[in-house]
């Protein structure tokens, strides 16, 4: 307990040396790009940015999946050789229903209805009303499921699509059950972002049904969707998606051959390229229609199958353009289309503001804590000061080694961790200072003020770990950032303490051999 070896105060002394060149960075320009450079990254409520809350379109999460589960139900009743009449959407009720071709079908209906795929586990139930409309039902416990589960995807791609950008340390949360919070500090024109998570980017491929000229209403089957490069002109496209984007594995601007315009190009996985060869191979001469969002890109016709599982969207791109959506095809489309209810700028003047009354109020604190310890304490009181400065040091060298971000929080975090550290050696030295009130030598009275004292700050800092691990787990947005300079601080103040601080104080105790201790 009073003996450290040279390997351990090398390692102590190597540890702070550590510790200080790591916050190097965070006040030394980067002098090379090849050159590693970690530092503490800055929240939006210091360095100025853009907030945006994005509300999730839960309806069309329910329309959508009545559509698909509409398809299935036609698709598997042809195959099975069974008919239908009257068949309806009804979003409001969450429910498809229909008539048998023939009443004597209905048992045979039901029987195929029930092997559905479903998405969930009990995602739909299947009833009979008295005038034989057989109902498909979806159950709301299940579409929570499904709502919890697409807001989770749509905040992965949101973070995919962002992270492309060079959007440094964007903060992205969820809040409540259906919105999504994005911070993004040091941009403040977020209209591209925007723009790149007000877009759904779900690409399909369909065929194109002939229609006379003039036709307003689509057959069944059909759907009216308008050309992205004329809104005014329409085609008509089978809802039954031939192929889906979620078969793309990769997608880059680049330009068309024929033309010299921009383009982007694809390339889909082996299902969609097999899926891709078969419908090309069957329809050679006909429209093929590459949708997105609801909009027809092009609708080029059918000359050859093709195989190879790659092709070109052309569609009057420029770089811009082409490079974007080449960005929201990797990304993948998102689950459910997202709108921007709220939207705040915050300037860097503000976080400059910030900046200085935070560094101010850290600097105040860690001032009068050292004047407090120098004069209640005296010497060993010194020590602690300096273990003080080390925690500092070594919470800065945490936070720049793992590209932390900081905010105000933070910074309060780190406030109050140096004052949890200096109430830890206080703890010790009043101890020692009991133990000589009892009488004992110096050196017996540090041996045990430092064995009794241990087991408290071990008992009071791993209590105070346990809960601020838990703030972080569960908690969000600020709450997450101060409980994590309070988490990395703990660790800190343990190593200062028990390590550094003990240190001094028993190296000074062994070169001078004092008659009294100095507290």
């Amino acid at each position: 307990m009073m003996y450290y070896s040279r390997i351990k105060l090398l390692s102590v002394a190597a540890v702070c040396l550590l510790g200080a060149l790591l916050c190097v960075p965070n006040f030394v320009r980067k002098p090379a790009a090849s050159i590693p450079w970690p530092e503490i990254h800055l929240g939006l409520d210091l360095r100025g940015g853009s907030y945006l809350l994005l509300q999730v379109d839960l309806s069309s999460l329910t329309h959508d999946r009545l559509q698909s589960l509409s398809d299935s139900l036609r698709q598997s009743l042809i195959s099975a050789n069974l008919g239908y009449r009257n068949i309806a959407i009804n979003p409001d009720k969450a429910e498809i229903t229909f008539q048998p071709r023939d009443p004597s079908e209905k048992d045979r209906d039901l029987k195929v209805l029930e092997d559905l795929p479903r998405t969930v586990s009990n995602e739909f139930s299947v009833t009979t009303r008295p005038d034989d409309t057989i109902a498909i039902t979806l159950d709301s416990g299940a579409m929570r499921v499904r709502t919890h589960d697409a807001v989770s995807q749509a905040i992965e791609i949101v973070r995919r699509r962002i992270d492309a950008t060079g959007a440094v340390d964007p903060q992205i949360t969820r809040q409540g059950e259906d919105r999504i919070v994005v911070e993004l500090p040091g941009i403040s024109d977020p209209e591209r972002v925007k723009a790149l998570l007000g877009t759904t980017a779900k690409m399909t491929f369909r065929l194109v049904d002939e229609l006379p000229p003039g036709t307003l209403i689509a057959p069944p089957g059909d759907t009216l969707l308008p050309l992205s490069d004329h809104p005014d002109s329409t085609l008509a496209v089978h809802n039954h998606v031939d192929v889906d984007g979620v078969n793309l594995t990769n997608a880059g601007a680049t330009t068309d051959e024929q033309t010299g315009g921009w383009a982007v190009s694809f390339s889909l996985d082996s299902v969609g390229t097999r899926a891709f060869g078969d419908v090309t191979q069957a329809n050679v001469g006909r429209r093929f229609a590459i949708v997105l969002d609801n909009k027809i890109i092009e609708a080029p016709v059918i000359r050859t199958a093709i195989t190879g599982g790659s092709g070109i969207i052309t569609g009057n791109f420029d770089a811009h353009q082409a490079t974007d959506l080449a960005l929201l095809l990797r990304a993948g489309a998102l689950p459910v289309p997202l709108t921007v209810v709220e939207e705040r700028s915050i300037g860097p003047s503000l976080g400059a503001d910030s900046i200085r009354a935070g560094a101010l109020s850290l600097l105040v604190g860690f001032v009068l804590v050292i004047i407090f310890m120098a004069l209640f304490y005296g010497r060993f009181g010194w020590y602690a000061n300096v273990a003080l400065f080390a925690n500092l040091v070594l919470m800065l060298a945490i936070l720049s080694l793992f590209g932390a971000t900081l905010t105000l929080p933070g910074m309060a975090g780190m406030l109050l961790t140096l004052g949890m550290a200096v109430d830890a050696n206080i703890l010790i030295i009043e101890r020692i200072r009991e133990e000589l009130k009892r009488g004992r030598t110096p050196l017996a009275a540090m041996q045990a003020g430092f064995e009794r004292a241990t087991a408290t700050v071990l008992d009071s800092n791993a209590t105070a770990f346990l809960a601020h691990v838990m703030l972080f787990v569960f908690g969000t947005g600020p709450v997450r950032g101060f409980a994590l300079t309070i988490t990395i601080g703990i660790a800190t103040t343990l190593f200062s303490t028990l390590l550094l601080s003990r240190m001094l104080m028993v190296r000074w105790y062994a070169l001078t051999r004092p008659s009294t201790l100095p507290v």
